[in-house]
């Protein structure tokens, strides 16, 4: 008997219950409870991965470095000029004020904030094997302990040296890697298939909400309090975190302490749970057929479609904060609240879109080739439309705005698009798949600070800002033509290659972005 909580008034089997299964049923789920944590927890990372992004703003002294370096990249007194005026009656006072005591120029600035993905890219195979082998609930939670600490240590880093906070955050990016292949492995266990949807989408969710809660609640600490605390603050509150995660949340149901029989039953036979063999021994995985991967035309579209959108992902991600600042001029506390909008619109749009294709295709109205290429084809053509237009809005900032809010909403089409593609053509090997994408597709990462960082050091005006506009839009182009050619939500001939009578395998188990 399941034992739904969203269900448990309405269940059709209630008036039958005993007392003690009532009580057993007014508990609580624990998937339910692991869900909560889980997405609270990718909510940490995500907050701790862009709020320097934000801090970065009021942690730079921009007067400083206007005034001593010039575009040729001599030294000397200059004036300060600005693409865009000031929104306030006075226009030196609201910089000066929010000027920090680094003298990080734009190349400086793009190393600190690449240095993140540096890490991340290194560690998706080894987070995948670790979880797999070991414990994903211990794997998961060092990934966030091991952010939660290097944030607090930021600000000292910050004041010995520069080089001293691009290694932080580099060791940060190692930790966030091994956090995404961890996760899917511990929704393999606590996701039954009449609620994997559910549960997968608000558990990833928090990638998305994390952002939202952290780029204003990092304006106001860093407008209110100073630059430090919003590493202070948020390292404490995600070391909280990491104390509750200990004691509510398990490896799977057959470790759980406190499930009730009811729900951990009901789990079991619905995912077939089996406990590890008392000789440690676990099912011998089938060898990827990597010569059928590499060759595969369908494969090669998700990774071209994953590398190109994770460059316009990062774009938003990590440069907008500085685009609002340095050329439309919002102070740092509406600097943050802006820059968190389009996310908030990207998580509702996600979960609109999602539903209108799964009624599509539920109706026969398209299928799920044409299904992943709609949806690659918004998160991509319409995100570089609105780039194309923020290129020549100027210092129109509703209008800039706005077209950044619409811009990353349409990016949300990546989720159930290239993303969610892996496990159409090979869903024996989609979390190998995932790895391998995931890789190569953070790469942009650390490109895009750096690229963004060379171009407008010491010239930050509107004709730079266009030509990165324009590059991105490219990309987002070469993303959709690659895609809508060679993409296919078919199942591949390969992904049965090594299997027997069509049985699926254990292979690579392990999701990552």
């Amino acid at each position: 008997m399941e034992c739904s909580w969203c269900q448990q008034w309405s269940h059709p089997k209630r008036k039958g219950m005993s007392i003690e299964e009532k009580k057993q049923c007014a508990m609580i789920p624990a998937r339910y409870i692991f869900t909560f944590f889980a997405s609270a927890g990718l909510a940490i990372l995500y907050g701790l991965k862009v709020n320097l992004s934000v801090a970065i703003v009021a942690m730079v002294n921009h007067t400083g470095l206007a005034e001593t370096t010039h575009d040729d990249g001599s030294h000397g007194q200059a004036n300060v000029t600005y693409a865009c005026p000031a929104q306030g009656p006075s226009n030196s006072t609201n910089t000066s004020e929010q000027d920090g005591p680094f003298l990080w120029n734009e190349p400086t600035q793009g190393l600190i904030l690449g240095a993140y993905f540096w890490g991340y890219i290194l560690t998706q195979m080894l987070g995948g094997w670790l979880a797999e082998k070991h414990s994903a609930k211990w794997v998961f939670w060092t990934s966030v302990i091991v952010n939660a600490v290097l944030t607090l240590i930021t600000p000292w880093a910050a004041n010995v040296h520069f080089g001293l906070v691009i290694a932080v955050r580099f060791v940060e990016g190692l930790g966030a890697g091994i956090s995404l292949p961890a996760m899917h492995v511990l929704l393999s266990k606590w996701a039954p298939p009449t609620e994997k949807g559910r549960i997968s989408s608000f558990t990833y969710a928090g990638m998305s909400l994390g952002t939202v809660i952290s780029l204003p609640f990092s304006g106001v600490l860093a407008g209110k309090l100073g630059w430090a605390w919003v590493f202070y603050i948020q390292g404490i509150m995600s070391l909280v975190w990491c104390v509750l995660w200990i004691f509510l949340v398990f490896d799977s149901p057959l470790t759980h302490k406190f499930i009730n029989p009811v729900e951990k039953q009901f789990l079991i036979d619905s995912m077939n749970l089996k406990a590890v063999p008392a000789d440690g021994v676990k099912k011998q995985k089938v060898p990827v057929p990597w010569l059928d991967v590499l060759k595969s035309m369908p494969f090669w579209a998700i990774a071209v479609a994953h590398t190109c959108g994770n460059w316009g992902w990062y774009m938003f991600l990590v440069e907008l904060p500085t685009y609002m600042k340095q050329i439309l001029r919002f102070d740092i506390a509406e600097n943050a609240s802006l820059s968190a909008l389009p996310y908030l619109a990207m998580w509702v749009f996600s979960i609109i879109l999602s539903s209108i294709m799964d009624k599509l295709r539920k109706d026969g109205i398209i299928d799920q080739t044409a299904a992943r290429k709609i949806c690659t084809g918004i998160s991509s053509l319409l995100p570089a439309i609105c780039l194309v237009a923020v290129s020549f809005s100027g210092c129109n900032r509703p209008a800039a705005v706005a077209l950044m809010t619409v811009g990353v909403m349409f990016v949300s089409g990546m989720y159930c698009g290239h993303l969610t593609n892996h496990v159409d053509i090979a869903p024996n090997y989609a979390g190998t798949l995932m790895a391998l994408t995931n890789t190569v597709a953070t790469v942009p990462g650390f490109i895009v600070p750096i690229f963004v960082g060379e171009l407008t050091h010491g010239n930050q005006s509107h004709e730079r800002w266009q030509i990165i506009f324009w590059v991105t839009a490219v990309i987002y182009i070469v993303q959709l033509v690659f895609y809508t050619i060679f993409a296919s939500g078919e199942e591949q001939p390969w992904n049965k290659k090594y299997t027997k009578d069509g049985d699926s395998v254990e292979a690579g188990e392990f999701l990552g972005h």
